[in-house]
C-alpha cells in the first residue's frame, strides 16, 4: 500500500473479495461525504451574514451602589488600650450599639475626673470674671466722681481767683485815693510849714499837719502791702487751679489705668473661660470616645485588634462592619481603548461567579444565566491595574439579580454596542481593529 516494493500486491490478489475490501472500497460514503460539505459550506456562507452583537467585556465584582452601604472597618480617633468587647464576629448591631470599651494610654488623661475638674475651674473663672465686671464698674462710678468733684473744685478756685481779681482792683482803687490824701496832706504840711516861717501858724498846727502827713504816708504804705498781697492771692489762686487739674488728672488716670487693667484681665479671663471651656468640651467628648459604636445597622465580620490590653495609635482599624441593608451593583474594569464606547445608562450584561451560565457575547438573545445592569457612573482617571471603572446598578424592568449573591463575589460584563454581521466581526478581529464608534441612539442595540 505504501508502493515501497515493485511487487504489486493488489495487481496480484484481488481483495475485493474479502468482506473487509467490500466495505473500504464501497463508493457510496464517498458521496454522502461531498454531500455533506456542500451543506456545510452553504451554512457557513449563511452563518457569516447572521448577526453579531459587538460587546465590551469586562471582569470585576460585586460591591454596593452608594459608598455608606459598602463594607467598612471603624476606627477609633484616639490612642487607647482595648478594655472589653460587647460583641462577638458575626453578630448584628444596630446604629449606636457598643463594640468595644477602651481605656486611655496617655497620662495626661489618666484623671478619671479630668472633666468634672476642669468644669469646676470653668466656674470659677466665671466668677473671676464677675468680680472683674463689678470692679471696672466701680471704677467707672469713682472716675465719674472724681471728674464731678474736679469740675466743682474748679469752680471754686476760679470763684476765688475772681473774688481776689475784684479784691486787686478795690486796692488798687484806694491806693490812688491813699495817694492824691497823701499828696493833699504834702500840700498843706507845705504850706502849713511856710506860713509857720512867716509867723501866721502855730508850731501846734505845723505838728498836726506833720503827724496827718505821715498817717497818709503810712496809710499808702499799707495799702500798697495790701495791693501786692491782693496780686500774690491771685497767683496763688492761678497755682491753685493748676494744683486740683493736677492732681484730679491724676487721680482720673489711675483709676483710668485701673479700669485698663481690669478690663485688660476681664479680657484674658475671658479668653481663658473660652480655652478652658473648649477644653472642658474635648474631654466630655473624649470620655465618649472610650466607647466604640456601630456607626449603622450592620454585621460585625472581623475582630482586627482582638487581644484584651492591646494598645492602638489613632486611626488604627479596630473591627470590620457590613451594613445589613444596601443595594447591589457591580464594578467591572474595561481597557482605555473600549472607554469612549460606553455611556452612562447603557444596557450591560452579567454573568456571575457561581452562577451557571451559557454565554453567547455577539448573541444575546440565546446566552443563558447573565443578568441585565445598567451604566450608572464611569470613572474619570485610571485605576492602578491599568483600567478604567464602570459602576453598574441592576435594572428594573430586567430578571432580578440571585438574593445569595455577597459583596465581593466576581462577576463577568458585557457591554452590547451595534449589530454586524459575523464575516466583518471575523475580518476586524483578525485584523486588530476596535470596535465601530458607538453612540447612543444612533442604532438600536439587541433588548432580549
Amino acid at each position: 500500500m505504501l508502493n515501497i516494493t515493485k511487487n504489486k500486491l493488489h495487481e496480484k490478489v484481488d481483495i475485493g473479495q474479502f468482506e473487509a475490501g467490500k466495505k473500504v472500497l464501497k463508493d457510496t460514503h464517498f458521496k454522502y461525504f461531498n454531500r455533506f460539505l456542500k451543506y456545510f459550506a452553504l451554512f457557513l456562507v449563511v452563518v457569516l451574514f447572521l448577526p453579531w452583537t459587538q460587546t465590551v467585556s469586562g471582569s470585576g465584582a460585586v460591591t454596593t451602589l452608594t459608598p455608606e452601604q459598602r463594607p467598612q472597618t471603624i476606627q477609633s480617633p484616639i490612642p487607647g488600650r482595648i478594655e472589653k468587647w460587647h460583641v462577638n464576629e458575626g453578630d448584628f448591631v444596630e446604629k449606636g450599639d457598643t463594640i468595644l470599651f477602651i481605656s486611655e494610654i496617655k497620662n495626661e488623661y489618666f484623671d478619671p475626673q479630668l472633666a468634672e475638674r476642669t468644669g469646676d475651674q470653668v466656674n470659677s473663672k466665671k466668677r473671676s470674671m464677675d468680680s472683674y465686671e463689678n470692679k471696672i464698674s466701680s471704677l467707672g462710678g469713682q472716675i465719674n466722681a472724681l471728674e464731678s468733684e474736679r469740675g466743682l473744685k474748679l469752680q471754686q478756685a476760679r470763684n476765688k481767683l475772681k473774688q481776689n481779681i475784684l479784691k486787686m482792683r478795690s486796692d488798687s482803687i484806694d491806693l490812688e485815693a491813699f495817694k492824691t490824701n497823701l499828696e493833699i496832706a504834702e500840700n498843706q504840711f507845705d504850706r502849713i510849714q511856710q506860713l509857720n516861717e512867716e509867723g501866721l501858724k502855730s508850731k501846734t498846727d505845723l505838728e498836726e499837719k506833720r503827724l496827718k502827713l505821715q498817717e497818709s504816708q503810712a496809710k499808702l504804705i499799707s495799702q500798697e502791702n495790701k495791693l501786692i498781697n491782693s496780686k500774690n492771692e491771685i497767683i496763688n489762686s492761678e497755682l491753685e487751679i493748676n494744683r486740683i487739674n493736677a492732681e484730679y488728672s491724676e487721680k482720673i488716670s489711675k483709676a483710668r489705668s485701673d479700669r485698663s487693667t481690669a478690663e485688660s484681665d476681664l479680657y484674658q479671663t475671658e479668653a481663658d473661660i473660652s480655652k478652658l471651656e473648649s477644653s472642658y468640651t474635648n474631654y466630655q467628648m473624649r470620655n465618649e470616645l472610650y466607647y466604640i459604636r456601630a456607626p449603622q445597622p450592620g454585621y460585625i465580620n472581623k475582630a482586627i485588634k482582638s487581644g484584651l490590653g492591646e494598645t492602638f495609635k489613632e486611626g488604627e482599624p479596630l473591627v470590620g462592619i457590613m451594613p445589613s441593608e444596601y443595594d447591589l451593583a457591580v464594578e467591572t474594569y474595561v481597557d482605555p481603548i473600549d472607554l469612549p464606547l460606553l455611556h452612562i445608562g447603557e444596557k450591560m450584561r452579567i454573568r456571575f461567579d457561581g452562577w451557571p451560565a451559557i454565554v453567547f457575547s455577539g448573541w444575546p438573545n440565546v446566552s443563558y444565566g447573565t443578568y441585565g445592569a445598567e451604566i450608572v457612573a464611569i470613572e474619570n482617571f485610571i485605576s492602578s491595574n491599568g483600567k478604567y471603572r464602570v459602576l453598574l446598578s441592576q435594572t428594573k424592568d430586567d430578571e432580578p439579580w440571585p438574593e445569595a449573591i455577597r459583596v465581593g463575589s466576581g462577576a463577568t460584563t458585557l457591554a452590547l454596542l451595534e449589530d454586524v454581521p459575523i464575516w466583518y466581526e471575523i475580518w476586524r478581529q483578525l485584523n486588530g481593529f476596535p470596535q465601530n464608534y458607538y453612540a447612543p441612539g444612533s442604532k438600536d442595540k439587541t433588548e432580549k
